[in-house]
C-alpha cells in the first residue's frame, strides 16, 4: 500500500499566524520548558512545528505547542494537507508513538558521555534519562566561558593548492 505524503510545504511563519490547538491534551511542566530553553540556547531551532491550514488561512497546530510558546517569532512550520479528523488522530498519536521507543542502555551511556552542556536544566534531564535507563549518569559540569569557546572552535584547514586557510 502506498503511503501518502501529507506535507504540503515548509514555511517560516510569524508566531501570530499559528493557533494553539484547543484539543491539545499535553501539558508542559517547568522542567520540560527549562530543558527546551537549554537546547534552544545551546543549539538553536532544530525542529519544525506541524500545522494544518484553516479556511481563513491561519494555521492550527497539530504538534509543537511548547516550541511555539518558547520561540519569540518566525516559527519553522511543516504545513500538512489533512482534515480536522486526521489532525485529531495525529494529535492523539504523535507523542505516544514517540514514547513507545525503548532505550538501548549501552548506546545511551556512550551518547551521554559525549554530550556536553552548560545548562543545568539539560544536565538534569540527561541525568534523569540515564537513571531511568539504568545507566550511571556522567557528571555534567557547567561549561565555563573558556570551555564553551574551546568547544566552539573548529580546526582550520588549508587548501593544498593555494594554502588558503578556512574553517569547514
Amino acid at each position: 500500500m502506498p503511503i501518502k505524503n501529507r506535507i504540503r510545504e515548509f514555511r517560516v511563519v510569524p508566531k501570530a499566524m499559528l493557533l494553539p490547538n484547543p484539543k491539545n491534551w499535553r501539558t508542559h511542566p517547568e522542567a520540560q520548558r527549562a530543558a527546551l530553553r537549554g537546547v534552544l540556547d545551546e543549539v538553536g531551532i532544530a525542529d519544525a512545528v506541524i500545522a494544518r491550514t484553516l479556511p481563513d488561512g491561519r494555521l492550527m497546530l497539530v504538534d509543537g505547542h511548547l516550541r511555539l510558546e518558547e520561540l519569540p517569532d518566525d516559527v519553522p512550520t511543516l504545513v500538512l494537507d489533512v482534515s480536522e479528523a486526521e489532525a485529531d488522530k495525529l494529535l492523539a498519536s504523535m507523542d505516544p508513538l514517540a514514547a513507545m521507543a525503548e532505550a538501548d542502555a549501552s548506546k545511551l551511556d556512550a551518547l551521554l558521555r559525549d554530550v556536553q552542556t552548560g545548562s543545568q536544566d539539560l544536565a538534569a534531564m540527561f541525568t534523569s534519562l540515564a537513571e531511568e535507563a539504568g545507566v550511571t549518569p556522567p557528571d555534567f559540569e557547567a561549561a565555563t566561558a573558556d570551555d564553551q569557546s574551546r568547544l566552539d572552535e573548529k580546526a582550520k584547514v588549508s587548501c593544498p593548492e593555494c594554502g588558503h586557510a578556512f574553517t569547514p
